[in-house]
């Protein structure tokens, strides 16, 4: 006389009645273990274990921390508070997750600074490369012998190494200028060019991956897969070009290259301590006129570099958000009245945000390396551009320096996706 079934349900839960047991506790194998319980537009499923304990005066139904089940409402399932959720995320296991990512951009960068020392020599040592046919023999033996190329290969990658833990890159051969102050002068202008393009790219692929979650096999949905994949497989130079050609030489509306017209540049000459981000240095000065200038000058590099990433995220976005738009919670949500609207913005959205992180990561690497193509139609004087000056000089000594730079980066930004993922998605395992 205990047991009540709910409309249009078949599981019978029990009712909150005071019974008198003679025993410690009875264990309602019996019974079902998945009930559902359904009120006014809104169906929920729970499972949980049923025991009961004497004394209590009523049936107990009980989890991890013991939730009571009353009469003709569905069991709600224990949840940890939000500051021993955060420090069982904060556990040791993620702090030992987080040093075991760190470390392991040693051996990355360790492995590719030995494939490039390797691969540079391939052809000769770095003077005979960058000088052979500006110096006569005996000039050019004499400096091959002064820096020591003429030394066996594995001596000279020890001595590379050595050099290395000791925070010296080495000089350029072609201008004679430490590589570390190369990296510092034009590595503000990579940054700040991938900043840049990277917000186009969240922009365009946030807000078209959406739309086209939103109107699946729609004609819009259609439309902006096609820009995806035109995006996507335009070469960086290529789209440009076309940029160039369209805003600069027809309309007229854009500068065609560089980071900053003459004037700029002599306004950043007054500053004492310039960082080298003009948008920096520009909101430095204070004169808006600069800074409008800047922004003409990042605004065709910035596009041409964010729409080759922004195609990913396109179809990244519109793929989660679809496979979570049409999952078991948003359908339950849906049942309950929630807007279709409130259910793609925050129910499908969120959980659709994690690959997105994941995925953020290697899309800056190819970020970095579109830069190179980027910066040299653009003529943005940055490491990119530079890379391709020293490359055409055969300056294997600055060459090495700015790809290690790049892949320090590299695996930094992707240690930093790691430890964010790890953060936002509660399957990843320490």
């Amino acid at each position: 006389g205990n047991r009540q079934e709910h409309q249009g349900c078949r599981a019978r839960c029990i009712l909150p009645i005071p019974v008198q047991l003679d025993h410690e506790i009875l264990t309602l194998s019996s019974f079902p273990r998945r009930c559902a319980a359904y009120s006014v537009g809104r169906a929920a499923t729970r499972d949980f274990p049923v025991f009961i304990q004497p004394n209590k005066g009523a049936h107990e139904v009980s989890q991890s921390n013991t939730s009571t089940l009353s009469a003709g409402a569905a069991p709600v399932p224990s949840q940890l508070s939000p500051s021993k959720a955060k420090r069982n995320r904060l556990s040791a296991g993620f702090f030992r997750f987080l040093i075991v990512r760190l470390l392991l951009i040693i051996p990355t960068v360790f492995i590719l600074v030995t494939v490039v020392f390797f691969v540079m020599r391939a052809t000769g040592d770095p003077i005979s490369a960058a000088l052979g046919g500006r110096l006569n023999p005996a000039e050019l033996h004499r400096r091959i012998h002064a820096a020591g190329y003429d030394r066996p290969l594995i001596v000279q990658y020890g001595d590379y190494l050595v050099k290395l833990l000791h925070g010296d890159l080495g000089t350029t051969l072609t201008d004679n200028q430490p590589v570390s102050q190369i990296l510092l002068r034009y590595g503000a202008a990579t940054l700040e060019l991938s900043v840049l393009s990277l917000i186009v790219a969240l922009l365009v692929g946030i807000v078209l991956g959406r739309l086209a979650a939103k109107y699946r096999d729609h004609l819009a949905d259609a439309g902006i897969r096609v820009f995806a994949i035109l995006c996507y497989a335009t070469p960086v130079f290529f789209l440009g070009l076309v940029l160039k050609l369209v805003f600069s030489v027809w309309l007229g509306v854009l500068p065609a290259s560089g980071r900053s017209s003459l004037e700029s540049e002599m306004q950043f000459g007054r500053l004492v301590s310039p960082t080298g981000l003009y948008i920096v240095d520009a909101l430095q000065l204070g004169d808006m006129s600069v800074l409008s200038d800047v922004l003409k000058h990042a605004i065709l590099p910035s596009l041409a570099l964010g729409l080759l990433t922004a195609g990913v995220f396109i179809r990244l976005v519109r793929t989660n958000v679809i496979s979570t738009y049409t999952s078991g919670y948003v359908e339950a949500a849906r049942s309950r009245g929630v807007s279709e609207r409130r259910l793609l913005s925050k129910h499908a959205w969120r959980p659709a945000l994690i690959p997105i992180i994941t995925v953020m990561g290697m899309q800056i690497a190819m970020m970095l390396a579109g830069a190179v193509l980027t910066e040299t139609t653009f003529e943005w004087k940055g490491l990119g551009f530079i890379l391709a000056d020293y490359l055409k000089k055969r300056d294997f000594v600055a060459v090495q320096g700015i790809v290690i730079l790049i892949a320090v980066i590299v695996s930094l930004v992707n240690f930093i996706v790691d430890v964010v993922s790890a953060l936002l998605d509660p399957r990843v395992r320490y």
